[in-house]
């Protein structure tokens, strides 16, 4: 990678250059002054026999580094964050202040019981409303990601298929073609064999081609709806039905729960589990490795087989349920070794009590309406993967770069030097070159307008034969494009100081 200033500095402005922490700081002193260490140390003969080599700084040389590293990285706080799939809106900060209230922020797990009555009382509640937006009777609070929730939700049913002696014979697990890749890979996870179901024209799931495959040997069929194409399912109750005929379990992958809830319950479609991006629907954007939490709610059929820990409502207090005995007798196990991830839990629920039961309607219908407004303005020179309006997101494939010598790579660098994240790329498989965008229920109609007029131009000008505009992209960025197939065949996995005489040598 190059930088794009020729400045003797480096800088560019306000844009300050930022060396790797091992580039910039000093092996042979230390920010901080303490005394040589005298006596026999409390670690006896585990002391370290050499030096750890991490460079040290004095403080504001610490400050300064990851302040101007921090700049260099696009936030949803700084503009739009379009990625298909990821759901990447705003933040409440009443959401964040409310997470930080010291009984939840510095709550601890192996706490007594009755000094986090306050906790489990706000999960309780939590589980409460997540029952009732679902229409779904039980919910399993524990996983802590979305894919942590499909594997929950599969082995709920697992365990209810064993429990009525058929383990060995319904070994197979229906999956649409354009289903999120965690999905057979959960189902495998699970000892189940995978099974693609394809999708119609218009990037449904095949009703007809799903009831053929239908037989005893079918466990469930896992759907994301609305799914990976950002469109609603419109056969999903004959699915549900077919399914349940066939003595089967419908797994619903509740990714884009955002794009209906309060305005569809999963529960009245037939669906018998859901997991729940609480970190999507119900507040703090996904993405960027930080906490996530993806409770799974349960029909009646799989709600005996919940897995511990759970609260439970025990006269005026609250309590929790360690083990798989009493009530819980038929749980399948235990999935992590402490109940959930409590800041996003205060995160959800001051995010439903802040928006209230229209509030919530609202954020489905804003999401739905701002994605149309995207997919209608951009088809003025892009084409949609699929005819139709769509739910919380628009999908494109790359048929109108045609002869342009422009892929979809370089169409996504070049929104990086319009000053925009790039779409989702190349996902769902399903749409040759597709680019997934979805906008959210959070931005403006002017927010969306300048993106919009953004892509539109840089459609015109690809389609205008201005390639090098696109293959050279990003100019503007703090490094330019690097050489993505050397990368991949000799990645560069560890810094190394350069060697003096080597490079007197050269």
């Amino acid at each position: 990678m190059t930088t794009t200033t020729d400045t003797f500095t480096g800088h560019k402005g306000l844009e300050l250059e930022v060396p790797l922490l091992f580039e910039e700081g000093s092996y042979e002193k230390s920010g901080v002054d303490m005394p040589e260490p005298s006596g026999t140390s409390r670690l006896g003969d585990l002391c370290a026999e050499q030096p750890v080599e991490l460079p040290a700084f004095a403080e504001p040389q610490a400050m300064r580094h990851f302040v101007r590293l921090s700049q260099k990285n696009y936030a949803i706080d700084m503009g739009i964050f379009p990625l298909g799939s990821c759901t990447m809106k705003h933040n409440p900060r009443l959401n964040e202040r409310m997470a930080r209230l010291p009984g939840f922020a510095d709550v601890h797990p192996l706490q007594p019981v009755q000094t986090v009555q306050g906790a489990l009382g706000l999960i309780h509640e939590l589980q409460h409303w997540l029952c009732e937006l679902t229409a779904m009777p039980a919910v399993a609070m524990s996983p802590k990601a979305g894919a942590h929730g499909e594997l929950c939700g599969m082995m709920a049913i697992r365990a209810a298929i064993e429990a009525k002696g058929e383990g060995a014979t319904r070994t197979k697990v229906l999956v649409p073609e354009s289903a999120h890749g965690t999905n057979p890979a959960t189902a495998a996870q699970c000892g189940f064999t995978v099974h693609k179901l394809p999708a119609t024209e218009d990037g449904r799931v095949d009703l007809a081609a799903m009831t053929e495959k239908l037989s005893d040997e079918v466990a469930a069929i896992m759907v994301t709806n609305p799914n990976t194409c950002g469109l609603f399912e419109r056969d999903i109750r004959e699915m549900a039905e077919a399914v349940h005929e066939a003595g089967g379990y419908f797994y619903c992958d509740g990714a884009n729960f955002n794009a209906i809830v309060g305005k569809v319950r999963p529960g009245d479609l037939g669906i018998d589990a859901m997991h729940i991006n609480l970190h999507k629907t119900f507040s703090t954007p996904h993405g960027g490795g930080g906490p996530g939490s993806g409770p799974t709610v349960l029909s009646d059929a799989l709600a005996p087989f919940a897995p511990v820990p759970a609260v439970v409502k025990s006269g005026e207090s609250f309590e929790i349920i360690e083990q798989a005995e009493g009530d819980m007798e038929q749980a399948f196990g235990r999935m992590v070794a402490f109940h959930g991830q409590m800041g996003m839990f205060v995160r959800a629920l001051s995010y439903m009590m802040s928006h209230g039961a229209d509030g919530l309607r609202k954020v489905a219908e804003d999401s739905v309406l701002n994605a149309n407004y995207v997919r209608v303005r951009l088809a003025e020179e892009m084409t949609q993967g699929y005819p139709g309006t769509c739910m919380h997101e628009a999908l494109f494939s790359d048929r109108w770069l045609k002869d342009t010598g422009v892929g979809t790579l370089d169409f996504a660098k070049a929104m990086i030097d319009e000053g925009f994240h790039p779409m989702t790329m190349y996902f769902p498989l399903v749409v040759s070159g597709a680019m997934l965008i979805e906008p959210t229920e959070t931005e403006s109609k002017a927010s969306l307008d300048e993106f919009c007029d953004s892509l539109l131009g840089l459609a015109r000008a690809a389609k205008a034969g201005e390639k090098e505009r696109f293959t050279q992209a990003p100019r503007y960025a703090p490094r330019t494009r690097l050489d993505e197939t050397k990368a991949a065949r000799k990645p560069v996995l560890k810094w190394t100081p350069a060697n003096p005489e080597a490079m007197a040598a050269e």
